[in-house]
């Protein structure tokens, strides 16, 4: 029975070894001179590991952050942040390799929203600051002299181009505004902050929102009204379907509408300026068109023409804009490929439906309108000018 136990255990045991090296990648990196530090994390975004050792009677924080998979014409930065978890505020490590080659590293303080990413002195002494990059990998190694209030705080991490010597701005979408969280280098625990998971659950409630309503709901609303009142046996039922479609779609859109504000205002020096502006457009356009549901003429008024132009028009520009906003939503949140292909896969399958049902609505109209001719010719004026019995 012991050697049964034995032999169940070990497999479990080689299992469970190999569960927890695997949970952190950053503990099987070996630094090629020798060096070694008593902690690790895998951080949250663009491929970067933090490696740190606290030294408490010095009152000192040596650390390595590794940025992976990245190239000599891009910087890379990590830095800390009592304030939060945003740029603003950041005593930062940054490193580039020069014009000549060479990896160089310095501090600075980001106290603007429009960093020049110029040397400046921390909030805390650095006596010691270099880099290296090999193998497509930057590695800033640094001593912090720091204080107790430091640590345990918010660190930011963030990589941009570097254009003829000169640091660039760091793309404002993707893992490039997920790359925050905190780190607390008594316990050796690291991870994403709450606000921004809290800042991540929103983004995506806002992507989904918006793609329900503007981009499923709204353009369903419009293929009901088209296609279903040409039949007589569907009025006024194809009216008050479209009416669901449409409000509803409304409804939900507006909520997407609001946490993309709240979004905007939670990320000051973030902008998301084509759309947010066809974000305001949309809602603008899909207001008047609630409230001309309301203004709507009778189907005899003089002035219905042109209320139907003005409906169908507008109508059909908010759904044009809809899905061409989604898509900018797509390159900004970059969530996985599938779910996009998912929303390509429901555009082309009511595309397919609206061209079937284009086809048959013209075979009834055309059908219909050679029915009565055939019967305005049987009930009309008759060849001795007599004029026809209605059947």
């Amino acid at each position: 029975m012991d050697k049964t136990w034995k032999l169940f255990l070990l497999p479990c045991l080689v299992l469970s070894f190999l569960a927890s090296s695997s949970a952190q990648i950053c503990r099987s990196h070996r630094f090629p001179d020798n060096r070694q530090y008593a902690n690790c994390a895998d951080l949250s975004a663009l491929n970067c590991y933090l490696h740190w050792t606290h030294d408490q009677a010095a009152g000192t924080l040596d650390v390595a952050f590794r940025h992976t998979g990245t190239s000599d014409s891009r910087w890379s930065a990590w830095g800390l942040n009592p304030s939060g978890p945003r740029m603003q505020n950041t005593q930062a490590l940054v490193a580039f390799v020069n014009s000549s080659g060479v990896a160089n590293a310095f501090t600075t303080s980001i106290d603007t929203m429009g960093p020049s990413m110029q040397p400046s002195p921390l909030s805390f002494e650095v006596p010691s600051i270099s880099a290296r990059f090999e193998n497509n990998e930057m590695t800033i190694f640094a001593v912090m002299r720091v204080s107790d209030s430091w640590l345990s705080t918010s660190q930011v991490w963030q990589e941009g181009p570097v254009n003829n010597g000169q640091l660039g701005i760091h793309p404002l979408s993707g893992d490039n505004v997920r790359s925050a969280g905190s780190v607390n280098f008594l316990t050796g625990q690291s991870g994403g902050s709450s606000s921004a998971a809290s800042r991540t659950r929103r983004r995506n409630v806002h992507g989904v929102l918006n793609t329900v309503s503007w981009g499923i709901l709204m353009p369903l609303g419009a293929i009901t009204a088209r296609y279903m009142k040409v039949f007589k046996s569907a009025d006024p039922a194809w009216f008050y379907l479209h009416i669901a479609c449409q409000t509803s779609a409304y409804a939900v859109g507006v909520g997407g509408w609001a946490t993309g504000f709240k979004l905007g205002s939670d990320s000051p020096g973030v902008t998301q300026n084509p759309h947010r502006n066809i974000g305001i457009a949309l809602f603008c356009l899909a207001t008047l068109q609630v409230f001309a549901l309301l203004l709507r003429p009778n189907k005899d008024h003089k002035y219905r023409l042109y209320w139907n132009i003005y409906h169908h028009s507008v109508g059909y520009t908010v759904i044009i804009l809809s899905i061409i906003n989604i898509f900018e939503g797509f390159d900004i949140l970059q969530p996985e490929d599938h779910w996009e292909r998912i929303y390509i896969g429901i555009l082309i399958f009511l595309g397919v439906v609206a061209t079937l049902l284009e086809a048959f609505t013209w075979y009834v109209v055309l059908r219909r309108k050679k029915s009565g001719k055939h019967s305005h010719n049987i009930n009309g004026v008759s060849g001795n000018g007599v004029r026809g019995q209605e059947v």
